[in-house]
């Protein structure tokens, strides 16, 4: 039973680890394409330890070319972690663009317009307003 329970803790260990190491051996590829604006969002291990999904997100550059040279390097990135991870099974490296921060900024934009859409409805509402009291008025 003990054993159980500290398995989720384990995954989440090996996941946060993985996703230190990982960021860091990507400093040290050469790959133009990956360039040194990536940040890994998170990572996934599959129960077995076989198979890691990890995510990146990308400032700079593409990020279909990025997520290409990363999967192209996976394997070179995985013989990286061998020599820094304490666990029998390293998984294979599988890369995905995340596109949280994408969707993040667009929504932030998409509220912005829409706060500033409604302050200008509201001042051409005010001063409709105004030149209809300012009519009125002798």
């Amino acid at each position: 039973m003990r054993h159980k329970r500290s398995t989720p803790n384990r995954s989440l260990r090996v996941n946060d680890q993985i996703q230190r190491d990982v960021a860091e051996l990507i400093r040290d590829l050469k790959d133009p394409r990956i360039g040194n604006m990536v940040t890994i969002t998170n990572v996934e291990v599959t129960p077995d330890y076989a198979h890691a999904k990890i995510g990146f997100s990308l400032l700079v550059g593409d990020p279909v070319e990025c997520e290409k040279g990363l999967n192209e390097a996976a394997g070179y990135l995985r013989n990286g972690l061998f020599k820094r991870l304490q666990i029998h099974t390293v998984p294979t490296l599988h890369f995905h663009f995340d596109r949280t921060t994408e969707r993040a900024l667009e929504l932030s934009a998409l509220i912005n317009r829409a706060v500033a859409d409604k302050a200008k409805d509201a001042d051409e509402q005010a001063a409709a307003s105004e030149s209809k009291d300012g009519g009125d008025q002798p």
